[in-house]
């Protein structure tokens, strides 16, 4: 069946799904429910299908009506419901406030082996949140976590935010907690919050907390993920001054926050005080540091730290081992990745997340056959991470393993292969995730295929998926990236009022379009923006305003701008120095742009051609400088002092203003521009000069003549330095003694002993023609 069928096909079962839905719901508007609806259902031909059943649940109002239709159709089919139509009455649920069955479905759910989406999570607090009901919105987290599901990280975060508006602390503390008890990162933002309502409640003394040991580690936590390793250390000491004794949790936090900061020594100290005060080991702490020497390379003390684990008689967990894989695959070691991989099945079975790790480590190393070859272990262990085994064996991967392999693919150019995988993942029944999606869309972009790049992004919501903020900056940056501003300005709004909480990366992306296509007052309005929001704008942000501001000749506020960058450690770049160079330059601004360009050069940056192309097209102010180009080109591939360029240039200004003015340059002119092209080592303009001077029946001088041998001498090309000087002689000019010496030392190093000779007479003659003057 070619596409073209399948979509039809496609295309009637939809239409027909869409009328049975229709159906249904016409029948329970009519009747109530009862016997009589029963038989009514009893005339539809087709087995409910979850498709139906998912359709008709989103199209009611009334949660009894659709819990009644939902165990009808357990008892007609006799089969449990999908986790999809489990999703749709929780969603009816919280559009309707009303939780009379929440937990009894909660515990179906549980029982079942699967828990909430994340949208319907979110969704079901937010419902509560939005008329100001936190209490039933606390409670809908405090039913999921009671039957041992995970409520949705966007979940946690919302009601937090709720509660720390309405002051309301102990609550905060306590989903805080719950999220450090299931390993969500408790970022500064939520921590700020806390502090902010304890503050307020006057539960803070003389900056200390009058607080438990679980907020003593929160704060050690949060401070030192965004690397404040000194405000980390500050609440350690203070919780020990409190006669308070840290636990692990709060060791091992301390362990990482050094270990991060890459002061490994000090969580050495710290982990060797843990450990004096146990009998056995703290796994957690032991990972950790394992972690933390994998990180800078010291590969065996995190070996040795394994055995003294096992000294201990504690055997090292399959997380140790993974730490370390997870530091080989950074280091690009594969080889003794696959060596550790092989010694861990002393201690411990290999997980799926380790053979993730190598698959992932393989492919980035261009290894793909090899990754796809890693089977014989992983049927040993009855896990099958290659993709190949998988698929012949009917197995299914899950979602790691394929954005592993469909974003390696793509790195390596192989991007059929890589939609190939996707195509088979759906055709195997895995539903991906959104790292999946996002990854997967990333890589289309790039790959410069713009349209399958916007199906993916509606394929997220297809999939029942909230599309996060990396979702729209992927989304927006490939659009922008291909010329659809109106599009990436859209998109960027459509963020900000559905509360997305925007990065820097999408401030930036939108700035840049917005400043190239010239509206810089939006542009600088975002920059405000971003700084109000107390994200910090990046060289990216600050070279794009400053770009706009030069380009439309609003000099001073890119010159206060960039000096705004440099006062903030902003590590400015060539590009935004150009940018500048090239503004000022433009409304002859000369001496400031001599400025910049000085500045860069102090930092120790590079010009680029576009650089010097910016300076000379500022100095020459006229159409034809090709040859300034090439000359600027050749100055900085031979590191030319600034000085001599400077000096270079406002001669070739000179040059092209007496040429603009109508006055024909004399000989002492041309002569004066040859030589001083050639000496600044510009052979090549000094050469196509210096003949184009003679076509013109120029009659190059002594001084010309040397100095283009010289120059060609100086370029390593002494042959025709050598065609040179003896059109020199020709002519009857006068070569200089010191060409002669400089002349012959570079024929010698060209292996032109022949040439050599002749030269070598020619000095002599002049050697006796000179003693012979000074005679008489």
């Amino acid at each position: 069946m070619d596409d073209a069928s399948h979509s039809q096909d496609n295309a009637f079962k939809s239409e027909g799904m869409r009328k049975t839905v229709h159906d249904v719901c016409r029948v329970l508007d009519t009747y109530p429910w009862g016997p009589a609806l029963e038989d009514a259902f009893n005339t539809f031909d087709e087995m409910p299908q979850p498709e139906l059943v998912v359709g008709v649940i989103w199209r009611l109002n009334d949660v009894r009506v659709a819990l009644h239709y939902f165990r009808w159709v357990e008892r007609k089919t006799e089969q449990p419901h999908c986790p999809e139509a489990y999703n749709a009455l929780l969603m009816l649920m919280a559009r309707t406030r009303n939780l009379e069955y929440l937990e009894q479905i909660l515990e179906e759910m549980s029982m079942a082996g699967f828990g909430p989406s994340n949208n319907t999570c979110i969704e079901m607090v937010a419902s509560f949140v939005k008329l100001r009901k936190l209490g039933e919105a606390f409670g809908v987290i405090e039913t999921m976590r009671k039957f041992k599901l995970r409520p949705a990280y966007s979940a946690y975060t919302t009601l937090i935010g709720s509660l720390s508006a309405a002051h309301e602390a102990d609550p905060m503390l306590t989903l805080l907690r719950q999220m450090q008890e299931i390993g969500y990162e408790v970022s500064v933002h939520l921590f700020t919050m806390l502090i902010r309502v304890f503050a307020r409640e006057g539960r803070m003394k003389s900056n200390s907390f009058n607080a438990d040991l679980v907020l003593y580690n929160v704060c050690i936590d949060c401070f030192g993920k965004v690397g404040k390793v000194d405000m980390a250390w500050k609440f350690f000491h203070e919780l020990k001054s409190q006669e308070s004794v840290p636990d692990d949790v709060t060791y091992t936090s301390m362990i990482g926050v050094l270990c991060k900061a890459e002061r490994v020594d000090e969580a050495v100290e710290m982990l060797e005080e843990l450990d004096s005060n146990r009998s056995v080991p703290c796994v957690y702490a032991y990972n950790t540091m394992i972690m933390g020497y994998g990180s800078v390379g010291k590969f065996d003390e995190a070996y040795s730290l394994l055995e003294r684990q096992k000294r201990k008689g504690c055997i090292p967990s399959v997380i140790a081992y993974n730490c370390i894989l997870t530091c080989l695959g950074r280091k690009g070691k594969v080889e003794e990745a696959l060596r550790t991989l092989e010694e861990m099945k002393i201690d411990a079975v290999p997980n799926l997340s380790s053979y993730n790790i190598l698959i992932d480590m393989l492919c980035k190393a261009g290894e793909l056959e090899a990754a796809l070859k890693v089977q014989d272990s992983m049927k040993e262990a009855g896990l099958f991470p290659n993709i190949m085994t998988m698929l012949d064996s009917g197995q299914t991967p899950n979602a790691v393993v394929y954005t592993s392999l469909i974003r390696n693919f793509f790195k390596c150019g192989r991007k059929e292969d890589g939609h190939k995988i996707y195509k088979e993942m759906m055709h195997r029944g895995c539903s991906p995730d959104l790292m999946l999606l996002n990854n997967y869309m990333d890589c289309v972009f790039k790959a410069g295929e713009i349209e399958k790049g916007r199906a993916l992004f509606e394929e997220i919501k297809a999939q029942g998926l909230i599309p996060d903020v990396r979702s729209y900056s992927i989304l927006v940056h490939g659009l922008g990236k291909a010329g659809f501003s109106k599009e990436t300005y859209k998109l960027f709004y459509e963020m900000k009022e559905q509360g997305l909480h925007l990065d820097t990366c999408a401030y930036n992306i939108v700035i840049d379009r917005f400043c190239k296509s010239g509206k810089v007052n939006k542009a600088y309005q975002l920059l405000e923006e971003m700084k109000t929001k107390g994200l910090q704008p990046t060289v990216v942000t600050y070279g794009s305003v400053i770009d706009g501001l030069a380009k439309i000749d609003r000099l001073d506020e890119a010159y206060m701008l960039f000096e705004e960058a440099n006062s903030k450690g902003v590590d400015l770049n060539v590009v935004v120095y150009s940018s500048l160079i090239d503004g000022f330059g433009k409304v002859g601004r000369i001496d400031e742009a001599y400025l910049i360009l000085e500045e860069l050069m102090q930092k120790g940056l590079t010009p680029n051609t576009y650089t010097w192309n910016c300076l000379l097209d500022a100095l020459v102010k006229a159409e034809e400088i090709d040859e300034a180009l090439v000359c600027f080109q050749n100055m900085k591939n031979l590191k030319c002092p600034p000085n001599e360029v400077r000096k270079f240039n406002k001669a070739f200004v000179f040059w092209q203003e007496m040429q603009k003015q109508g006055l024909k340059p004399n000989t002492i002119t041309h002569t004066t521009m040859i030589s001083g092209l050639a000496r600044a080592g510009n052979v090549l303009e000094a050469k196509d000069l210096f003949e184009r001077f003679k076509s013109s029946w120029g009659i190059p001088d002594s001084m010309c003549y040397n100095a283009m041998i010289e120059g060609l001498n100086n370029a390593n090309k002494a042959m025709d330095a050598y065609i040179l000087f003896e059109e020199t002689r020709l002519k009857g000019c006068h070569i200089y003694s010191e060409t002669c010496v400089v002349f012959l030392d570079a024929l010698h190093k060209a292996d032109c002993l022949e040439q050599a000779a002749i030269v070598g007479a020619v000095l002599r003659e002049m050697a006796k023609s000179q003693h012979a003057t000074r005679l008489t």
